[in-house]
């Protein structure tokens, strides 16, 4: 493709900023220091990937290629790009080692012959696409053949030092902490490792780095040192956010990074008009959304492609991944996975929304409820401590508490169907395959096995028989007959002496009931 291409990437922004021909992203890491055998570009903060976040923030740019580069693991990490980022070329490192070297096996990806060429990694999850974009500008604008992104810190121990001319206005070098004089150690602006090359320049100069160093390695920034030989010049952009360049090396950085990305997250929402009670309770993903004027109380974590409509209220203490809420609606200490929650409705406390709920608009699913590849109509209610899995419930019917869809016989999985303005007794158990009419009704106790035809009244249960003195003779010498013949008086014939009842009736009795 030609240099500034129009190609847009998924989450590319329309920017007037330019664009460059392409963007390396160096992933070929074992992040042994994660003591992990999921691959540290692959571990997660904010419900993306490290190499997600990095991939996402480089589409931003609008490259004409983007290219990641990989090694160890490569064939997983390849896969989880497949997944979630399938616009991208992959490039294999070989046994040579170097950020150098794996550049150079990334170029090889690249069909463009001049331009900007980004570098970056797939372990710096904070950084955005307008910082990238920036570095952009600033390289070309200066006509540079290299720009790097640094940032100046208080505690410079550990990171390579930016060597710059007596104006400041250019990188005369880089110099690692290790090989760093006692002066130079005193300069607080590091290296990122994050670059803008010319691509022409960048070719070139890889072709003439070797691994004659104590590392045995190709260093990306014997780069700089060529292109000043060759009379080139070589800036900086300085970034006054530091964790936006910090990398993930180990699982006390994955934690630091995941709680700054959270902070940043919550503090993007609240400025859009969404009301956070309490901040450090809260966890909020990337993809999340979320309307203006929703409250979100303490405890809550919004996962995934979590929706959040305006004026919606969601918590304490719930959790929602893949989950639509609709405006004005409420979810009150519960659990939700790929559910949608629609207008003006309510859910909780306590309940477990499983994929495939869709609740309608003023439907109520209450405490202590479980749904499952159900939906239950506008205006309809689950009120309280039900089971409903595979099921069908029209618009304005009333499930009764303690009521259990049976969908399952052991083999198979089969629906229930239950129309408008039904009234549902409670302690029913529905077993499906099974219809109830529009307008129907079931009493308390009852077992629905057949279709009940739209206005009936279904009731299932036996007429209710009293067996006097059953306690006092078939439970002699414990509490309930001492309570029994307390509360029936000694001064009373004692039902006791009533006829029994024969033992076989009252086991058939007792059965039936």
């Amino acid at each position: 493709m030609p240099p500034h291409t129009t190609r847009r990437f998924r989450g590319a922004a329309d920017v007037d900023s330019p664009a460059p021909v392409a963007v390396i992203v160096l992933a070929a890491g074992a992040g042994t220091r994660m003591k992990s055998r999921t691959p540290k570009v692959l571990h997660e903060i904010g419900g993306r990937s490290l190499l997600v976040h990095a991939v996402t923030a480089a589409e931003g740019t609008s490259p004409s290629e983007l290219v990641v580069v990989l090694r160890h693991e490569r064939d997983l990490v390849a896969e989880h790009l497949a997944e979630h980022a399938s616009e991208v070329s992959v490039a294999d490192q070989d046994a040579v080692p170097g950020t150098g070297r794996a550049v150079q096996c990334g170029l090889e990806q690249v069909s463009a012959s001049e331009g900007t060429v980004l570098v970056t990694y797939g372990d710096v999850p904070l950084l955005d696409p307008a910082t990238l974009r920036e570095l952009v500008g600033a390289h070309e604008s200066a006509g540079a053949a290299a720009t790097v992104l640094t940032a100046r810190v208080a505690d410079p121990t550990g990171y390579g030092r930016i060597l710059r001319s007596p104006d400041g206005s250019e990188v005369l070098g880089i110099v690692e902490h290790k090989d760093a004089t006692e002066a130079q150690r005193g300069i607080d602006e590091i290296n990122s490792g994050i670059y803008a090359f010319d691509l022409a320049v960048l070719r070139d100069a890889l072709a003439r780095i070797g691994t004659d160093n104590a590392q045995g390695e190709m260093y990306l920034t014997d780069v700089l040192s060529i292109a000043r030989t060759d009379g080139r010049s070589v800036h900086a952009l300085v970034t006054d956010d530091v964790m936006m360049v910090e990398g993930v090396n180990d699982r006390v950085q994955l934690a630091q990074l995941g709680a700054e990305m959270n902070r940043r997250t919550l503090e993007r929402h609240m400025r859009a008009g969404v009301t956070i009670v309490d901040p450090s309770t809260t966890w909020i993903d990337a993809e999340v959304s979320i309307g203006q004027d929703a409250t979100i109380l303490p405890g809550v974590q919004l996962l995934g492609a979590t929706d959040i409509g305006e004026q919606a209220l969601v918590g304490p203490d719930s959790t929602l991944r893949d989950t639509e809420v609709a405006e004005g609606a409420e979810v009150v200490r519960s659990h939700t996975v790929l559910a949608v929650i629609g207008a003006h409705a309510s859910v909780g406390p306590f309940s477990y929304l499983r994929p495939g709920t869709d609740l309608g608009a003023k439907g109520k699913i209450g405490g202590f409820v479980e749904t499952k590849n159900a939906t239950i109509g506008e205006d309809a209610k689950v009120p309280h401590l039900s089971y409903v899995g595979d099921a069908e419930i029209g618009e304005g019917t009333n499930i009764g508490a303690a009521t259990i869809f049976a969908n399952y016989d052991g083999v198979e999985k089969h629906r229930t169907t239950v129309g408008r303005h039904v009234r549902v007794g409670s302690d029913n158990v529905l077993v499906a395959p099974v219809t109830i009419g529009d307008g129907a009704a079931t009493g308390a106790g009852t077992t629905v096995r057949k279709d009940v035809p739209a206005g009936a009244l279904a009731v299932s249960a036996v007429s209710q028989r009293n067996m006097e003195g059953w306690t006092l003779r078939r439970r002699a010498g414990t509490a309930a007959e001492a309570a029994a013949r307390a509360a029936l008086g000694s001064s009373d014939r004692s039902a006791a002496d009533a006829p029994a009842t024969p033992v076989a009736d009252e086991h058939k009795e007792h059965e039936q009931r």
